[in-house]
């Protein structure tokens, strides 16, 4: 029975099993769509993708995304971890510190930064061109407010930021509003919605020190000597808690294995070319995501060159080989 090289990795971590999870066939040469639909169907991940020789001159692989019921020309996660899996196969780019990936959205540059103390790279997507952008249509906004739960009120900005997956993103207030979301995935189903949300810092808190034991004596000599040491040195402590990221967000796609995504490149993706150039956020800024589902999903976003560059890490936890007859 054939055997062919395979990686289950973690993106958009550095501590395996907090992030989005990715199946990687490396040597798909010879598979049809209907075997990658199958073995990516089994997998039952977000999504699954398999490895082609390129057919572009100028690119490294290949690559074909496949979810549970459909192939994508482009997703964002499959991209960093597809690439991560590569260059750990002994994959070796042509140009250093630059892997060219082919996929259905056209060829995509990901970036490998410096080693890290286990000597993995940090890796970067230039993200491909949005394929549609501009306000949400009011019929489509009343369906995503509908099938979250939320108020028009509850609502600073919309977006249609397709980029491969048909998303719309609204932005809400705040973080801890995108975390109260309970979305209704039969009402949402069709929509693929994600809501993204700034984390704000909080206010700095005064603590009253604890109490002297004892009290200053009376007397007016008394009462210019100094006081005693003690554990509490200053009147008041303060206490900030530190935000995790600049903002949090979630994804949701009904229809899928997996109704709402751990992280999401794509979205990300394209959140930071709509809302970058409108002002809406700084050139750099941070996200959170996964947070509801257990994990601890971080992106890095950032303008570059005009584009938006994605970054991440990237773990390998599974290593092998799979079998087709």
């Amino acid at each position: 029975m054939p055997q062919r090289q395979f990686r289950q990795v973690d993106v958009f971590t550095s501590t395996p099993y907090l992030g989005n999870a990715l199946a990687v066939v490396l040597d798909a040469d010879g598979l049809d769509e209907e075997a990658m639909l199958r073995f990516a169907n089994w997998t039952n991940l977000a999504e699954t993708t398999f490895v082609l020789p390129p057919t572009d001159p100028s690119a490294d692989y290949r690559v074909r995304i496949f979810t549970t019921t459909t192939e994508l020309p482009f997703a964002g996660h499959p991209t960093l971890g597809t690439a991560h899996a590569w260059l750990e196969a002994g994959g070796r780019p042509r140009r250093p510190g630059v892997v060219i990936q082919e996929c259905a959205a056209g060829l995509i540059e990901v970036h490998t930064g410096d080693r890290d103390g286990q000597g993995r790279h940090q890796l970067a997507f230039l993200s491909p061109p949005l394929r549609r952008t501009g306000p949400l249509e009011d019929d489509v906004l009343e369906w995503a407010l509908a099938g979250l739960g939320l108020r028009a009120a509850d609502v600073v900005a919309h977006q249609w930021v397709a980029n491969g997956p048909q998303w719309a993103v609204l932005m809400l207030h705040d973080a801890e509003a995108v975390l109260a979301v309970e979305p209704d995935f039969v009402a949402l189903e069709g929509l693929e919605i994600g809501i993204i949300g700034p984390h704000l810092v909080p206010a700095v808190e005064a603590v009253p020190a604890a109490r002297r034991d004892g009290e200053r004596p009376k007397g007016t000599r008394a009462e210019l000597e100094p006081l005693l040491p003690a554990d509490d040195s200053a009147a008041f402590e303060t206490a900030v808690r530190p935000i995790p990221a600049d903002f949090e967000v979630r994804a949701f796609c009904p229809g899928e294995g997996m109704p709402e995504d751990p992280v999401t490149g794509s979205l990300n993706a394209g959140i930071a070319q709509w809302m970058i150039p409108a002002g809406l956020v700084a050139p750099s800024y941070t996200v959170r995501q996964g947070t509801r589902l257990g994990r601890a999903g971080h992106v890095g976003l950032s303008e570059h060159d005009g584009g938006i560059r994605v970054s991440g890490d990237v773990v390998t936890c599974i290593e092998g080989t799979v079998c087709w007859d």
